[in-house]
């Protein structure tokens, strides 16, 4: 029953717990609750997170800095995703200076995809409407080959995460037949990407400056991503040593990073 759980997920890394327990129920023989399943899978992804940690914890700079990092994320059109704290004198709640302006459903965002080594900041490419994998290859091959070219002297590991767009077998034909040499990575795992840490750098640059649409929203994006200096980059990759220990120290549960 344990194999048929991981090769269902294997097969179909979209499936929910639900699709999981129909997947492996039969009326002879009645499968584990869905919580059941939930804690194996999650048990399984801890693990995988401390064996990565161990078999990575002893790179030094010349490893991490070998690698393209990747990943999408979603920037709110006006504001933030989070509370905005604001000190006022007591009794004057009200008074407009302490306000926080806002936007009927929230205004909108920008989804973008972006990349960054040791040596410059990658291109950051909009998303508009759905990112599928047809979407994600034409990024791969029109937008970061020629980047890749330009800005390194030396062949790269790709690093990207488990989403099912990036690891559907019509993009890893596509990595096979450009010979990239793929960053295995561990499944839920955003601590130990030191990107994740560059999208709250681009948003804290962009902390306070408005945009009135989408389109001026990602030309703010763009140009704060390119003005990101190296000396970021390098404290991120500099503390890849220490995501690892975290990991392996809380025994694959998430950490403070």
């Amino acid at each position: 029953m344990d194999r048929n759980i991981l090769r269902a997920c294997r097969e179909d890394p979209r499936r929910t717990s639900t699709d999981i327990h129909v997947s492996v129920t039969s009326p002879n023989e009645p499968g584990p609750s869905r919580r059941t399943i939930r804690r194996r899978l999650q048990s399984k992804n801890r693990k995988a997170r401390v064996e990565w940690a161990k078999q990575h914890w002893s790179w030094g700079p010349r490893e991490w800095a070998n690698h393209i990092w990747s990943d999408e994320s979603k920037f709110k059109l006006f504001g933030t995703d989070g509370i905005q704290w604001i000190r006022r004198p007591i009794g004057s709640r009200y008074a407009p200076q302490y306000q926080c302006p806002t936007v009927k459903h929230g205004g909108g965002s920008v989804i973008v995809w972006g990349c960054f080594s040791d040596t410059s900041m990658g291109p950051l490419k909009r998303i508009v409407g759905t990112m599928d994998r047809y979407l994600y290859e034409d990024i791969l091959e029109n937008t970061v080959r020629s980047w890749a070219r330009a800005n390194s002297g030396r062949s790269r590991v790709f690093q990207q995460d488990n989403d099912p767009k990036h690891t559907s077998g019509h993009v890893a034909n596509r990595f096979r037949r450009r010979r990239v040499d793929l960053l295995e990575w561990p499944s839920q795992s955003p601590d130990l990407n030191p990107i994740e840490h560059m999208w709250k750098e681009l948003e804290r640059r962009l902390n306070g400056v408005r945009a009135s649409n989408a389109n001026q929203k990602f030309v703010q994006l763009e140009a704060a991503w390119k003005s990101i200096p190296m000396t970021v980059v390098q404290t991120l990759l500099d503390s890849m040593p220490r995501r690892c220990q975290a990991v392996i120290d809380a025994k694959g549960y998430p950490t403070k990073y």
